[in-house]
């Protein structure tokens, strides 16, 4: 019998509506006529065992039990899927070859080997375990799946990533949380103080940024523009003051002082002046690539104000109720070259709805290959596309209409033309002074046909020669202001997540971070986010996030490390790592538990006095979790990490 494992029952059934019939359905698994078997897990049906698990001591948060770090990790069935972990251990048992067909991602892999090494699977039969690695739940793209399966062993690295992460967050959040609560106690704080490898730095930047605004002076400064007359086309040119304006400039080369800015001003007005320099290029702008997970959050965030959750529970129902676009959780913004095969079919399908760009649409030419197509930038998973399926588009919802248009959009115009324009920069000499005009003129808009209308006007400026005399009629003051930082969104905050390595402070690691920078993962950002707002450690003024007393109170009292991206950027690196086989997972645990003693060391000396003027609350925290395992792929339960 063959078995495939399915790492949700919507993932089962596609799997199966791809196998020969008649089928007969049981309880926890279908039944093929040759035998063979197709189950699912219903998310993890296995959890990390908890610290009363490993000892009754640790039911009651005590500081002299910290840190508490299993020397044998053990995992527990999960009380309300405990009958489904038995159908699947059975099957297992009777199974002569197993297929894991786990989403294709870190956590996807570690689900389903979880479960196959709680079985205490044979050795032999592990070695012979297959892949099934599914993007597409369309019976095409599944059957075309069922054909290229890969051996299990290859993702090895992956799922020894997604167990160093399980347990890295497990150990950190379970520690840092009992070490904190009961210090906030001690200080007269009833409520849990939940401390995440991810969550607290995070937190840690929106306090950061809401600190910057409060102590944020603002300055004024000066710029002067020169209105320039030729005898075709007047325009304006902005002054670049030179190395003796030094004094008068801020760090960012603004000039503060009023009357240096109204003297240049002055000078120039009703004087000559002429060309230094004239360039006027031809530039191309290529279309961005497909999105991934985080790429279409902030995009749907800036656009329709959805929150990164929401974006994600609509994407979860376009994949599976709809089957309208591929695999959602992906990391990957590439495509693979074989499906560049499905183009046309798919173009074909979007051109016949009624979408907001449904015109311009017209133009997408499937002979058109741009540079999302790269094999080697395409691992588990690909871009979030559109499928051929497109039967379901007037069931859509109001919001799984526009996130569904988001991604047609942006694989529609990858067979756009590029879109092309002139670049042209002009430096104007009058009376001693530069001054640096900019312009930009559209010669063919390709891709962005097909894209909202920007506010930004082309900037048409005259055609000049070196040396030619110009007039500048006159030299005006603008009256500037420096303003605070914004305030973060969904979009800017989720923004950082994905770019962290721009506040990363540490040099080397910032360098490190280029290539792989991002706290957390595609499928944990948006959890953490609604975690934080859960926790009542943020919260959404309009379309503004902001910190709570509570998660103000809580980042000043937290050592410095751990609420700043450094340390855990470098551990997400690592784990990327790991998966890649470029790291080992001792090394990455070692590194972990030797900083986490340090921080329990530091918890203990800590003061707590910010906790004592806020409310007192009643939560209890002997039963609150600090970690989040993933329950219910099939909605994607909140991390906690």
């Amino acid at each position: 019998m063959i078995l495939y494992i399915a790492e949700k029952p919507s993932l089962a059934r596609a799997i199966a509506s791809a196998l020969p019939t008649p089928q007969k359905k049981h309880d926890g698994y279908i039944l093929l006529p040759n035998g063979d078997c197709v189950t699912w897990c219903i998310g993890h049906l296995l959890e990390l065992a908890e610290p009363h698990d490993y000892g009754p001591q640790y039911k009651q948060w005590n500081l002299d039990h910290l840190p508490i770090v299993p020397a044998e990790w053990q995992w527990k069935a999960k009380s309300n899927t405990k009958k489904q972990l038995s159908v699947v251990k059975k099957l297992i048992k009777e199974a002569k070859q197993i297929v894991h067909a786990g989403d294709p991602d870190r956590e996807g892999q570690l689900l389903v080997d979880e479960v196959l090494h709680f079985a205490k699977v044979p050795k032999r039969k592990l070695e012979q375990t297959q892949r099934l690695l599914i993007n597409d739940l369309t019976v095409a793209a599944v059957k075309k799946a069922l054909n290229t399966l890969r051996s299990n062993q290859e993702f090895a690295a992956l799922s020894r990533s997604a167990l160093a992460r399980s347990r890295a967050d497990w150990l950190y959040g379970i520690n840092l949380t009992r070490a904190y609560t009961v210090k906030g106690r001690q200080a007269g704080y009833n409520g849990v103080l939940s401390v995440g490898r991810v969550q607290t730095p995070i937190l840690g930047l929106v306090v950061q940024r809401d600190k910057e605004r409060e102590n944020f002076v603002s300055k004024a400064f000066y710029q002067v523009i020169a209105h320039l007359e030729t005898n075709t086309l007047p325009f304006q040119a902005k002054w670049q003051p030179s190395e003796a304006c030094a004094p008068y400039q801020d760090e960012e080369g603004r000039v503060l002082s009023r009357p240096l800015a109204e003297n240049v001003a002055k000078r120039i007005t009703n004087k000559p002046g002429h060309v230094k320099q004239y360039d006027k290029k031809p530039k191309q702008q290529s279309a961005p690539l497909p999105y991934n997970l985080s790429a279409l959050q902030i995009d749907a965030a800036k656009a329709f104000s959805m929150t990164a959750q929401k974006v994600l529970d609509v994407c979860q129902a376009l994949y599976e109720r709809h089957q309208m676009i591929t695999y959602p959780r992906s990391d990957c913004r590439y495509l693979p070259t074989e499906q560049f095969k499905q183009a046309k079919t798919i173009i074909d399908q979007l051109k016949t709805l009624a979408l907001p760009f449904s015109a311009a649409a017209q133009e997408a030419n499937p002979a058109t290959r741009s540079k999302a197509w790269n094999d080697k930038q395409v691992g588990a998973h690909h871009a979030i596309i559109p499928t051929s399926q497109t039967g379901s588009f007037s069931k859509l919802n109001n919001d799984e209409q526009k996130v569904f248009e988001l991604i047609a959009r942006q694989y529609l115009i990858q067979f756009m033309p590029v879109h092309k324009y002139l670049a042209t920069k002009i430096l104007i000499e009058i009376e001693g002074g530069n001054f640096v005009a900019q312009g930009i003129t559209v010669t063919e808009l390709g891709w962005k046909h097909l894209m909202p209308k920007s506010n930004k006007e082309d900037t048409e400026l005259p055609i000049l020669v070196v040396g030619q005399k110009i007039h500048c009629q006159k030299g005006e003051v603008l009256d500037k202001e420096t303003t605070p930082p914004e305030a973060f969104t969904d979009a800017t905050l989720l923004a950082a997540m994905t770019g962290i390595s721009r506040f990363v402070s540490d040099k080397e690691i910032k360098a490190i971070l280029k290539e792989t920078d991002g706290l957390g993962t595609e499928a944990t950002r948006a959890g953490i986010l609604e975690l934080l707002f859960k926790r009542s450690f943020l919260t959404r003024q309009g379309k503004q996030i902001h910190a709570t007393p509570t998660g103000r109170a809580l980042i000043e009292a937290l050592p410095n490390s751990t609420t700043v991206p450094d340390m855990t950027a470098k551990w997400e690196s690592m784990l990327n790592d790991i998966s890649l086989n470029k790291q080992s997972y001792q090394t990455f645990m070692h590194e972990l538990d030797q900083a986490l003693r340090n921080l329990i060391h530091s918890a203990r000396q800590g003061s707590m006095s910010q906790f004592a003027s806020l409310p007192k609350t009643s939560s209890a925290p002997k039963k609150k979790r600090t970690y989040t395992r993933k329950n219910k792929r099939s909605s994607k339960a909140k991390p906690t990490t």
